[in-house]
């Protein structure tokens, strides 16, 4: 049996979530228009906002007010994005969990999901038919299990990267796992991680201790909210936050966000890479009558405020939501949608046009093929960018922000869009995916003014377009 990780805490553990605060906050914080102005001005100018001033949005409801919220969050996913999205695709690796979670379909006492943990020639045969589909950044998702430790995923990261077929090759690999102590999260640091994602699901106490019970790995709230600080103090500098609205008020959970990203920034220097904020689904075996069901109106107002709060950190929205949804949230400052996607363990060589929720962890809002997804994005004026280059290339955590917060970043994002958009037009897609795609390439070419930049970038297409060259980035 492998062994698990020890559950030790960082040098600098601190329990920073104080849920009377956070009420006392929403309840005090009123939204005088001028002051709420005063804060979208101040978002406008690219600076994170504090918790009390996180309040202060949360609580506009007023319909005006609301829109000014949503038009200022549209602004600065342009100032700070431009019109790129960057697609992954999730890879569940195992769902056998020694947890019991009331509103997860792999909790350990639920005898309807079928378990599983894929071999190496499984993993092999998921990771191919991704590739073939044209996916290059996957996450890895597991249960937290001993068969699941750090070697464990290690050998995992390193296997994804080997394969190849074609043109194919998943070029990041982030990891959806349990928190580690220090020594495994180096160990999977030192497999060649992008990064890693750790939702603590609720940072309301109560919540936290009544749907993870105290028996479990999982029941421990410190232990969980100090993991991300351990990856930290083990040299991963790209780590992912994430609460799963639908368990608590969405308000707080939002202040919960923003609490922990200003938590890292401070005491580590650098804030999250993602914010992810997934909505609770209906998943099989289980019967989680939550009263905190999220509107999609107030989940609009949760994205959009969290882009005002926090800048210059990307935004997750996940297939868990419809297309039609998706479609309308993304101007609201997303930055980064999984797409193609399938959760069911071996799903995407064995799962048909239907979903198996015995087989997966929740059921999914948006299974539309790669293909269309990407074909849709560009024709509603996205550019899809399956960009990896600041991770290769060392621009993370306090690296990426030297580059990201005065704007230099969008010198290498745009470029590196576009020759990964390329590679997918000539690799992979269908022929009106690629007429969109090809006619996207040209107006943002044309939109670039001349210069070394400009003639590189054109080259570099050219030669995509031409030859089997690929991974052509700045």
């Amino acid at each position: 049996m492998r062994a698990m990780a020890e559950m030790t805490l960082s040098d600098r553990a601190t329990d920073f979530v104080n849920d009377d605060t956070l009420h006392y906050l929403l309840d005090t914080r009123r939204p005088d228009p001028v002051h709420v102005r005063e804060l979208i001005a101040k978002s406008l100018s690219k600076q994170p906002l504090t918790v009390d001033e996180t309040a202060v949005l949360l609580n506009a409801s007023d319909p005006e007010l609301t829109e000014q919220i949503f038009e200022t969050a549209r602004q600065l996913k342009r100032d700070v994005y431009g019109n790129r999205i960057v697609l992954f695709a999730p890879l569940y690796i195992g769902n056998d969990c020694v947890n019991d979670c009331a509103y997860c379909a792999f909790k350990r006492s639920n005898r309807e999901v079928v378990r599983r943990s894929l071999d190496h020639s499984e993993i092999r045969a998921q990771v191919e038919a991704l590739e073939r589909k044209g996916h290059k950044r996957l996450i890895l998702v597991f249960g937290e299990h001993p068969r699941y430790n750090a070697d464990f995923i290690a050998e995992c990261v390193r296997l994804v990267y080997e394969i190849r077929v074609g043109h194919g090759e998943i070029r990041r690999v982030n990891i959806n796992a349990a928190p580690m102590d220090v020594a495994g999260f180096r160990t999977i640091k030192n497999s060649g991680i992008g990064t890693y994602q750790i939702f603590q699901e609720t940072y309301h106490h109560g919540t936290y201790a009544r749907l993870h019970p105290s028996s479990t790995r999982k029941g421990d709230y410190l232990y969980r909210l100090d993991g991300l600080s351990r990856a930290m103090e083990a040299g991963i500098d790209d780590v992912g936050i994430g609460a799963l609205f639908g368990l608590y008020d969405w308000r707080f959970e939002v202040m919960g966000l923003v609490t922990h990203g200003l938590h890292l920034q401070h005491t580590y220097g650098v804030g999250p890479h993602t914010i992810s904020f997934p909505r609770l689904r209906p998943a099989a075996g289980v019967a989680l009558d939550s009263p905190w069901a999220v509107s999609d109106h107030d989940f609009k107002r949760a994205i959009a405020i969290l882009r005002l709060a926090v800048p210059y950190t990307g935004m997750i929205l996940t297939a868990r939501e419809s297309p039609a949804f998706r479609k309308e949230a993304l101007g609201f400052g997303v930055s980064q949608i999984d797409a193609g996607s399938r959760i069911e363990l071996g799903g995407y060589t064995e799962a048909g046009d239907t979903q198996c929720m015995e087989r997966e962890q929740f059921e999914l809002g948006d299974i539309r093929p790669l293909d269309q997804v990407m074909r849709e994005l560009l024709l509603d004026g996205y550019l899809p960018s399956f960009c990896t280059s600041c991770y290769r290339l060392g621009r993370t955590g306090e690296h990426f922000m030297e580059f990201a917060i005065p704007g230099f970043i969008q010198r290498f994002c745009t470029p590196n869009a576009l020759t990964t958009l390329m590679e997918y037009l000539v690799d992979y897609a269908t022929p009106e995916t690629r007429a969109a795609g090809e006619k996207a390439i040209a107006a943002e070419i044309a939109k670039m003014p001349d210069g070394k930049v400009k003639k590189q970038l054109m080259e570099a297409i050219g030669r995509i377009g031409k030859s089997d060259e690929r991974d052509l980035y700045f």
